[in-house]
């Protein structure tokens, strides 16, 4: 089979689109989708509603439980720590289906053609914990230590990478459709093609208008959405 797996769309649904021309010409038979749907980003409502008519296989992010779980005390300790995230969330909840958004599985593991997979969104551990590149092997081990599958697919940091580990698990962070954290900001997802039992994985970047989808942050008007634009035209840093 042939899988696409996407992640952190942050409500960026001009990036989504072509993502979804190129899994098209790909021919994939299923979407994965690992969470992160609408929040910081140009168009939470629009691209929350486009994506609940999709038949994906979709697990909760970090900010999509944000969603989930919000009231006061968690939107002011937010922007305590990050002011234009709270800001964004503040206005983004009015707009969004929380109900859709809590009732999403934190994880989802499954054998597909003999391959056992696991669907997290930070880790296996947390959903917000990071899986970078260029980090200890010994650190991921450690994350992964009490699962058994065989593909591990992850999110969260915006930054595609992978690992192979000595038990034979393999882990691949898939990246970032909406705001990816890369040298060149191009959307980022995965394919993962299975055949009785083993599987390979490749990357895809795909160019997308990022000064339409910047606009349309700034058109929100909160403070600290040109941050936000920035994030998507030239990044620096996975918060503001």
């Amino acid at each position: 089979m042939k899988i696409a797996v996407i992640s952190d769309i942050h409500a960026n649904l001009i990036a989504l689109k072509e993502v979804l021309k190129d899994i098209e010409k790909e021919q994939c038979d299923s979407i994965f989708c690992l969470g992160d749907l609408v929040l910081a980003g140009p168009q939470p409502k629009e691209t929350l509603d486009f994506i609940k008519e999709q038949s994906w296989m979709i697990i909760q992010g970090n900010t999509d439980k944000m969603f989930a779980d919000y009231n006061e005390e968690l939107l002011a300790q937010l922007k305590e720590i990050f002011p234009v995230m709270g800001n964004s969330l503040e206005q983004d909840v009015l707009l969004v289906d929380r109900e859709y958004l809590a009732q999403l599985a934190p994880k989802l593991e499954f054998e597909l053609d003999g391959v056992k997979i696991l669907l997290v969104h930070g880790s296996p551990r947390y959903n917000n914990e990071d899986i970078m590149p260029n980090m200890p092997l010994e650190a991921v081990e450690e994350m992964i230590a009490d699962t058994d599958a065989n593909l591990i697919l992850c999110g969260h940091t915006h930054v595609p990478c992978g690992y192979q580990t000595t038990s034979g698990q393999t882990v691949v962070n898939v990246g970032s459709v909406g705001r990816p954290m890369t040298q060149k900001p191009l959307s980022c997802y995965a394919i993962v093609e299975t055949n009785n039992g083993e599987f390979i994985v490749r990357h895809k970047f795909i160019n997308y208008d990022r000064e339409a989808a910047a606009n349309l942050v700034r058109e929100r008007n909160f403070e600290g959405a040109e941050d936000l634009a920035q994030l998507i035209l030239a990044p620096t840093t996975r918060h503001v």
